[in-house]
């Protein structure tokens, strides 16, 4: 009879595997649900989640350790403007809207839909009712998905 203390552990003699990072779930998982018939393809942006339909960008959902000040949905608008100035700003549906941090006022394009916000669900809702009526104040497309533009050919003498 073999003595089980010396069998060799079947799990030391394995080389070691890399543990691969766990990819963060998507989070507020009711936004995306309100966007179902848009169908909305998400992807990995910086520290959250972009959203897009079709072509634009039309969120990034965001719930980061790192910077919670600025978590929640972002915004992306079709053009820049002030939202805090602009008479066809969407502060009125949007009372807790506000610039993000992070993007220190580089950005005009985008703005916060804060998490900690004691409206964050209604106002969120309320954006995606925005995008499922079709609103062209809400999405654009990004430059890296932008056609280039033809380039000119010199003219021949």
């Amino acid at each position: 009879m073999k003595n089980p203390s010396s069998t060799p552990d079947k799990t030391a003699m394995r080389p070691p595997t890399r543990q691969l990072a766990k990819r963060k779930s998507i989070p507020y998982p009711f936004i995306l649900e309100s966007l179902s018939s848009l169908d909305p393809e998400v992807r990995p942006m910086f520290s959250g989640h972009a959203v897009y339909i079709g072509e634009k960008i039309v969120f990034m959902l965001r719930d980061s350790p790192k910077s919670p000040l600025d978590n929640g949905l972002w915004l992306v608008f079709a053009d820049e403007f002030d939202t805090s100035n602009d008479p066809k700003s969407l502060r009125h549906k949007f009372p807790s809207l506000r610039r993000i941090e992070l993007l220190n006022g580089k950005i005009q394009h985008w703005a916060l839909l804060p998490s900690d916000s004691p409206n964050f669900e209604t106002e969120s809702l309320q954006a995606c009712d925005l995008l499922l009526a079709h609103d062209p104040r809400i999405g654009r497309v990004p430059k890296s998905r932008q056609s280039p533009a033809p380039k000119k050919r010199p003219k021949k003498s």
